[in-house]
């Protein structure tokens, strides 16, 4: 039997994470990281691989805890209440107080070179899959009556990751909750976007 490790992993990858939300991949260095972390590299390396794997596994855990509003929304009876969750979400996760500003899977690779090249593919592929799982939700509203036969699901889908990460980058550069609420009730006042009202 190896030696026990001597630290609490899971909290070492919620700091982690931290880092990584706070200096994106690139911007985050594995004295950053394990300084954080409170262990040693060697340790970092036993307990989680090499740094692109350790922003792997904080992606994860990212998408499981303050990211966790994707799935909430998925959930929603109606695709109103999906886009209202998911919107709500995204301004609720990227302004919390005590947590850095922003979202993780869109500033994690922002301005990343080649070495960052690993992480900015984890994350363009992390919000195609959520753009899918919206399009896909979108199609059973369709499919149920909740959205009308001739809605664009694919444009639904991207339209509220597009309205989501503009949400990120705003908060990052320092808009506060209720002004980013507004833009996300705003987004909302007239869904699904693209229906022509009645004459």
């Amino acid at each position: 039997m190896g030696r026990p490790r001597g630290f609490d992993a899971d909290e070492a990858l919620e700091r982690a994470m931290l880092v990584f939300w706070e200096q994106g991949y690139e911007g985050a260095s594995l004295t950053d990281l394990t300084g954080a972390m409170g262990i040693t590299r060697t340790s970092m390396y036993a307990a989680f691989g090499n740094k692109e794997e350790l922003f792997r596994k904080a992606m994860r855990r990212y998408a499981e805890g303050p990211a966790a509003y994707t799935v909430q929304a998925l959930e929603e009876p109606t695709a109103r209440q999906v886009a209202t969750t998911f919107l709500t979400g995204s301004v609720r996760t990227t302004t919390r107080p005590g947590f850095p500003a922003g979202c993780l899977a869109v500033q994690g690779a922002l301005a990343a070179g080649d070495l960052g090249r690993p992480a900015r593919d984890t994350l363009a592929f992390w919000r195609e899959e959520a753009r899918s799982r919206l399009r896909d939700r979108f199609q059973r509203a369709v499919d149920e009556g909740d959205l009308p036969p001739e809605a664009d699901t694919g444009l639904l889908a991207r339209y509220l990751m597009t309205v989501a990460n503009g949400i990120a980058v705003q908060a990052a550069g320092g808009a506060g909750h209720d002004e980013l609420q507004q833009v996300a009730d705003a987004a909302l006042e007239n869904w699904p976007p693209g229906n022509r009202p009645p004459a």
